[in-house]
């Protein structure tokens, strides 16, 4: 049985350790996101939903699974699926300064900006507007179908409070209200084909609002923060799932 780590070269370099866990405890392969090669069992870290369909055509076991993988990387898609489906959102198609404008498949906060004009507005992209409390997000863990473990992450200077970004992140126990509506999304992602990702919320007058799918979720913030093994636990899980 083949198994390939799918990985751009400059995050396999960015992420090598996780890279050397699945060498040495899958005999996984790192191949490129551009190549197409014979597998049967693929760890798709590459955000690239034409990936996972290529594979999962193939009839390879796909992680993450290529519907997850194509909602989880449009977040306009990941917005109108939340929606459509009862889940609080801050709205999108917004246009009313201030916004928040950043690309459909942004990534890290790569792109997203505060807009103070209307004439900022682009259609092309998600305008959102803003929810109440800035600098201040959550994400969880979330490994078949279970949470892990979930952790605040907060920012003085910027709207945008991620990790990469400067953030400082401290662990944080979810409400019975928060876990009952992380629940009620893991439901909906586990039948496309949701394995290993991450939740992330806003807060809005206090109150968690989704704000998106992490397909690709990294794990440094688990590993500072917790005494978690979680890449461990994931390999454990792809072995008992194929």
């Amino acid at each position: 049985m083949k198994t390939i780590l799918v990985y751009s070269p400059e995050e396999a370099k960015r992420n090598s350790f996780v890279v050397k866990k699945f060498r040495e405890q899958l005999g996984a392969e790192l191949v490129d996101p551009t190549a197409r090669v014979q597998a049967d069992v693929v760890i798709n870290r590459s955000n690239d939903f034409g990936v996972a369909n290529y594979y999962s055509k193939m009839g390879a076991k796909v992680f993450n699974g290529a519907e997850f993988c194509r909602i989880a990387n449009d977040k306009e898609m990941s917005y109108r699926f939340m929606e459509m489906r009862g889940i609080e959102i801050m709205p999108i198609g917004y246009s009313t300064p201030p916004f928040v404008k950043k690309p459909k498949n942004s990534h890290g906060g790569n792109g997203v900006v505060m807009c103070h004009s209307a004439e900022e507005y682009d259609e092309n992209q998600v305008c959102q507007m803003p929810a109440s409390d800035l600098g201040r997000d959550l994400r969880v863990w979330v490994l078949g179908g279970e949470i892990v473990t979930s952790i605040l992450r907060v920012s003085d200077t910027d709207f945008r409070s991620n990790y990469c970004l400067g953030g400082r992140a401290e662990l944080y126990d979810l409400s019975t209200e928060e876990r009952a509506l992380v629940q009620k999304i893991i439901d909906y992602a586990t039948p496309l084909g949701a394995h290993y990702y991450g939740i992330d919320f806003v807060f809005n007058h206090g109150k968690a609002v989704f704000n998106e799918f992490e397909d690709t979720v990294g794990a440094r913030m688990v590993y500072d923060l917790t005494d978690i093994d979680i890449i461990d636990r994931y390999i454990e899980y792809i072995k008992n799932n194929i």
